[in-house]
C-alpha cells in the first residue's frame, strides 16, 4: 500500500500515510501543518477532502485486482468542525458496489476523536485504455509546474 502513495505527489505534498487497507476499509491520516491551513489558520476544506477522497480509493484498491483503473466521478462532503491542530485521521469504507461503479463514505476525525468531516463519493472504473498509459516516471516533479504567467 504505501507504494501508492509514494508514486502520488500530490498525497506525498500533503504528508499522507496509509495505516491500513484490506477488505474494502482503509484507514489514513495526515499531519495538520501551518502549508495546509487557510487564511483564518484552520486546515483547508480542500486538503480534508484529498485526504477523505484518498482513503476512499484505498479502500477500493484493498478489493479491485491490481492494475485498475478508477476516478472520482462525484463527492460530496459536510464539514462538521474546524481543525486547528493535530494528527487528522480517515475512516474510509467502500459501501457499495455494482457493475464498474463504486461507492464509499469516510469519516474525518481530528486528534481528539471528534469527527470534523463526513464524506461520501462515487467512483467509475475506467474502461478506456488511454487512462492506463499515464505515467509520470519521466518527468521530474518540479517540472511538473507551470511557469508563471505574464
Amino acid at each position: 500500500m504505501p507504494a501508492w502513495i509514494s508514486c502520488a505527489p500530490y498525497e506525498q505534498l500533503l504528508g499522507m500515510e496509509i495505516l491500513k487497507a484490506e477488505d474494502g476499509e482503509a484507514h489514513l491520516q495526515m499531519p495538520f501543518r501551518r502549508s495546509l491551513a487557510q487564511g483564518a489558520g484552520l486546515m483547508h476544506g480542500g486538503a480534508l477532502v484529498s485526504l477523505a477522497d484518498t482513503a476512499v480509493v484505498m479502500a477500493i484498491k484493498s478489493i479491485v485486482a491490481p492494475g485498475t483503473h478508477f476516478a472520482t466521478i462525484s463527492l460530496e462532503s459536510r464539514f462538521l468542525r474546524p481543525v486547528k491542530q493535530g494528527l487528522i485521521q480517515a475512516m474510509a469504507r467502500v459501501s457499495e458496489r455494482r457493475d464498474a461503479i463504486l461507492k464509499g463514505q469516510c469519516e474525518i476525525l481530528d486528534e481528539g476523536g471528534l469527527a470534523v468531516m463526513s464524506f461520501g463519493s462515487v467512483f467509475k472504473i475506467a474502461r478506456d485504455a488511454m487512462v492506463r498509459d499515464v505515467r509520470f516516471d519521466d518527468v521530474p516533479l518540479s517540472q511538473t509546474v507551470l511557469p508563471p504567467s505574464r
